[in-house]
């Protein structure tokens, strides 16, 4: 697993991450999306296929339970043990997943934060407070904005995501009152 989709620039990076859109950097599916691949013998059978999304805050726990050791909650708060999907004990609790990118990447990103709930994927804007709404199930390489026409969704989702933010105290960016136009 990685940290984030394959380089994707305009300065010429050759990876390609398609269907999904962007790459590293970006809170697009490109940059986010990432296969991994897990090796436990005698526990996850070898070539099984598992869809659930999980995300790299998941493995503090997931180790601990693979010892046998108590979870610590307090120090994983957004991670939850992978255990029972490696183990084929069925699908976990819907859960909502977050991402927060408080700074510009030389890859083009821009400061942003995103919040998956289900099939839905918001993406706000920090700039500008712009939003993008997705439903990756119709929509996996995010070509249509579904923000103007789900209205009470995105809305939902953002309320979501500033909810996330405050409750993990999140650092937000502030303007540079020294930066020229």
């Amino acid at each position: 697993m990685s940290d984030n989709g394959g380089l994707s620039t305009s300065e010429g990076h050759p990876t390609c991450n398609l269907p999904l859109r962007g790459g590293k950097g970006w809170l697009y599916e490109g940059g986010i999306r990432e296969p991994m691949i897990v090796r436990w013998p005698g526990v996850a059978r070898a070539g099984s296929v598992c869809d659930e999304p999980v995300i790299s805050t998941d493995f503090y726990p997931t180790m601990l339970d693979m010892a046998g050791l108590p979870l610590k909650p307090q120090q994983h708060l957004d991670g939850q043990s992978m255990v029972p999907l490696l183990r084929q004990q069925g699908k976990r609790e819907p859960r909502n997943f977050y991402w927060h990118y408080p700074h510009y990447g030389n890859q083009g990103g821009s400061p942003s934060g995103a919040i998956r709930s289900g099939d839905y994927k918001l993406i706000e804007f920090y700039e500008n407070s712009r939003v993008e709404l997705y439903n990756l199930r119709a929509d996996l390489g995010e070509q249509h904005d579904l923000s103007a026409g789900e209205p009470d969704k995105a809305d939902e989702l953002r309320r979501m995501l500033h909810q996330w933010r405050n409750e993990v105290g999140a650092l937000m960016p502030t303007p540079n009152p020294n930066r020229k136009e």
